[in-house]
Formats: C-alpha cells, structure tokens, sequence
C-alpha cells in the first residue's frame, strides 16, 4: 500500500506542475475572460483518461502502482474540477449568468465526449 501511495504521489507532482504550466500558456494566449485554461486541461485530461484507461491495461499491462500513478497522480491532478467550480461560482457572482452555464455546458459536453474518444481511439488501436 505505501508503495502505491509513493507512485500516486510523485504522479500527482508531476499532474500538478504540468496542469500549473498548461493554463498559464493558455491564459496567456488567450486571456482569462473566460476559464479557458482549466476547461482545456479538464477536456485534455478526459481525453487521456479515456485513452490511457484502456492502453495501460490491454496494451501495456502495467502494474498496479503505475496505472494508480499515472491515472489517479498525474490525471487525478492534471484536471481540475475543484477549479472549475469556483471559477464557475465566480462568474455567476459576477452576474455573468451566460459565461457561467456556457462553462458548465462545454465542461461536461466536451470532457464527457473526450473520454469517450480516447477510449474509442484507444480500442481501434489495441
């Protein structure tokens, strides 16, 4: 168990840095009007989640601690919906009810159909 827990934990250092370096360059591109940043890493994390699920087991057959690292550490980590939320509630405090659900619209419409194709992608390729 304490093995595990090491794997998921160096998985989640790396998640978070690079969720930290992939909104920076997105709002940095493209401003922060709109929570651009974390809707791309909760999309991209989705996607991955979806393709590596299926590659990590039928193709890779890695272990336990490796699929817990890079699943729950990195991705668990990588996407961020703690994140989501609050930059959800502070658009509706804002009174910007329109970029409010549109966020909550995109966020749950585009992570759920990239996981679906990660995992499709991923069982085309197996």
């Amino acid at each position: 168990m304490l093995k595990t827990i090491m794997f998921i934990a160096v998985g989640g250092a790396f998640g978070a840095t690079l969720r930290f370096l992939s909104q920076a360059t997105v709002y940095e591109l493209y401003g922060k009007t709109f929570p651009l940043g974390t809707l791309f890493v909760n999309v991209t994390g989705s996607f991955l989640m979806g393709l590596l699920s299926i590659f990590l087991v039928e193709k890779f057959n890695l272990s336990a601690e490796w699929h817990m690292a890079i699943l729950v550490g990195v991705l668990g980590s990588f996407t961020t919906f703690s994140t989501f939320s609050i930059e959800t509630l502070v658009l509706f405090e804002q009174g910007d009810i329109i970029k409010a659900m549109t966020n909550i619209m995109l966020s749950v419409i585009l992570c759920i159909s990239a996981v679906w194709a990660g995992a499709y992608l991923a069982k085309q390729i197996v």
